[in-house]
Formats: C-alpha cells, sequence, structure tokens
C-alpha cells in the first residue's frame, strides 16, 4: 500500500499548477480579508487593544481550515482519473484487497492536506510577523500540528463521500468551484458567522467548517485574549461569539467540544463512505 500512497502523493506534488489550484481558495480567501475586510473589522472593535494581533490569527485560523478542505479534494482526484482511466481497475485484479487500495487514496490525501496546511500556516505567520508583528507562541505550535492532522482526515472523509457521486471527470472542476468558492463562507472568514442571519448560521453549524475554523482560533487567539480582554471582560462572550471562535449552540463550543464534534464529523462521513464502497468497488470493475 505504502507504493501506491507514494505514486500518488508523487502525481499531486509533480502537478505544479494542480497544488497551486488546491490552494487557490485559501488564497482568495487570504486576499480579499487584507484587501476588503481588514479594515473594516479593525475599526469595527477599535474599542481593543491592538485589535490586530487577535484577527490575524484569526484570519489564520479560518484561511487553514479552507486549505483543509481544497487540498484533501485536490488530493483525492487521482482516484477519480484511474477509475475512469481504468488504472483502478487493474489495481482491483491484484492481489491488494479493493478496500486497501482506496485506503491508500485516502491515507495520501491526509498528508497531502497536512503539509499544505502547514505550507499556509508558515506562510501567513511569515507575512503577519512581518507586517503586524504578530508572534505565536511556541506552546500553540504542537496543537496546531494536531489539528491540521485532525482536519484533513475530517475533510478527507468528507471529498471520499462526496466523489463517491462523481461519475466523470468533467465533474470534478465543477465540485472544486463550489469547494472552493464555498469553503470560505461556511467557514466564517469572508463574513464572520456573527454578520450574517441566523438561518445562515445554522446552515454553517451543520457542517464542519465553523468547528475546523473554531478549534483553531481558540488555540491560535489564546494568549492574545487573555492579554486583551483582561481589562474589559465583559466583551469577550460578545467577541467569541459574533467572531466564531466558539460556536453557540447551547453555549460556545469548547476546543475540547469542537474537536469531538469534528470527530463525529468523521465517523458519520467514514461510515456513509462505505455505505457507498460496493458501488464505488463495481464502477472501478466495470472499467475492466
Amino acid at each position: 500500500m505504502m507504493a501506491l500512497v507514494k505514486r500518488h502523493l508523487a502525481l499531486y506534488f509533480g502537478n505544479k499548477s494542480g497544488v497551486f489550484f488546491s490552494l487557490l481558495g485559501a488564497l482568495i480567501a487570504f486576499v480579499l480579508y487584507l484587501v476588503f475586510l481588514k479594515h473594516n473589522m479593525l475599526a469595527s472593535w477599535s474599542q481593543l487593544a491592538a485589535p490586530q494581533k487577535l484577527l490575524d490569527p484569526w484570519l489564520i485560523g479560518g484561511t487553514l481550515a479552507v486549505t483543509a478542505v481544497t487540498t484533501t479534494a485536490n488530493g483525492l482526484n487521482q482516484m477519480i482519473v484511474d477509475r475512469e482511466s481504468g488504472i483502478l481497475a487493474d489495481l482491483a485484479l491484484t492481489d491488494m484487497s479493493f478496500i486497501g487500495i482506496q485506503f491508500s487514496y485516502l491515507v495520501s490525501a491526509v498528508i497531502i492536506g497536512t503539509l499544505m496546511q502547514l505550507v499556509m500556516f508558515v506562510a501567513m505567520v511569515g507575512y503577519f510577523n512581518l507586517t503586524d508583528q504578530f508572534v505565536l507562541s511556541l506552546a500553540a505550535i504542537v496543537p496546531v500540528t494536531g489539528i491540521m492532522l485532525l482536519s484533513s482526515i475530517v475533510w478527507t472523509t468528507f471529498n471520499v463521500l462526496i466523489l463517491s457521486f462523481v461519475t466523470n471527470l468533467d465533474s470534478l472542476g465543477k465540485i472544486g468551484t463550489i469547494l472552493g468558492t464555498s469553503a470560505g463562507f461556511f467557514a466564517g472568514v469572508y463574513l464572520p458567522i456573527g454578520a450574517v442571519p441566523v438561518a445562515a448560521q445554522n446552515l454553517m453549524k451543520i457542517t464542519p467548517f465553523p468547528y475546523n475554523a473554531a478549534i483553531y482560533r481558540q488555540v491560535l487567539m489564546a494568549d492574545q485574549l487573555k492579554t486583551t480582554f483582561k481589562q474589559v471582560p465583559q466583551l469577550r462572550h460578545q467577541f467569541e461569539q459574533t467572531l466564531g471562535i466558539g460556536i453557540q449552540l447551547q453555549h460556545l463550543t469548547s476546543w475540547q467540544a469542537n474537536t469531538l464534534i469534528l470527530v463525529g464529523f468523521s465517523v458519520v462521513f467514514g461510515a456513509l463512505t462505505l455505505v457507498f464502497a460496493k458501488s464505488s468497488r463495481r464502477k472501478a470493475i466495470n472499467k475492466v
């Protein structure tokens, strides 16, 4: 199986334009914030001391969630290409089980998602360090890396489920476009979750997007939240609720709750994927 994983990784990283376009949704979200949203958001929270030290990691968290979605989806595209070209059918005739073959695509997608999140993370932290003197606590690096892995697993299972319904290569581009454009909205990057109507908030809450962005933000912003709201603690709950640092269910979700919710989504997506596994195997064998 490791040979297949290496093959999938080599094909992904060997396609430079594909790598770029897999990051395009995250890059658009990042640039839109810098060009159109940052000034207004800074003005909205001007009563706080150094609001940019809160909003910079807030954006990083949301952008990383978008990155996890789009890069894992792009990493899984090879599965559809192999199926439609008959390569998956040939692999199904070898000693390796069909589940093992499918699992190799999942493993490679998780690796791709984690690595590309790491690349975006380093780039964004470096940018904000230069422009706003943003400094990330070293204590946050380990949990952030863990969240990257969890995010990649969640969105890989989600994308495998979505791609199980794809019947031709033409659909891949359309799905990629939809994911790239919708991810920024659902993750609360284009607009904070507290700034959209209640109906839209409820729609966002039935997806993993806001919880993924929230857990990143809770880790990245933890120290700065304590510092900024030390003198104005009454504003902290409103700030966290409006910007989706915690998601309002019965109360604002903690990072532990967000972790459990994301794991739950992954289990559900994985179970549904197994339900459709027989159909995927039939499609592959029919290419023989």
